[in-house]
C-alpha cells in the first residue's frame, strides 16, 4: 500500500488557518505562522506543507 504525500500549498502570506479543507471531514481550524528563515510551515493535523511564494523555488 502506497501512502500519498502530503499536499502543498504556495500562499502570499505570513499566517494562514487550515481547516483540512474537507468541509465535515476536515479538523478545527488552526492559525498557523509561516517561518522567516525557510518560508514554509506544516499542519499538525493533515501535516499540509505551506509555503511562502517567495520560497517556492527553493522547495
Amino acid at each position: 500500500m502506497t501512502t500519498q504525500a502530503p499536499e502543498t500549498v504556495i500562499v502570499d502570506s505570513w499566517r494562514v488557518a487550515c481547516d483540512g479543507g474537507e468541509g465535515a471531514l476536515g479538523h478545527p481550524c488552526v492559525w498557523l505562522s509561516l517561518s522567516p528563515e525557510t518560508g514554509e510551515v506544516e499542519c499538525p493535523y493533515c501535516d499540509k506543507k505551506i509555503v511562502h511564494r517567495d520560497f517556492a523555488d527553493q522547495k
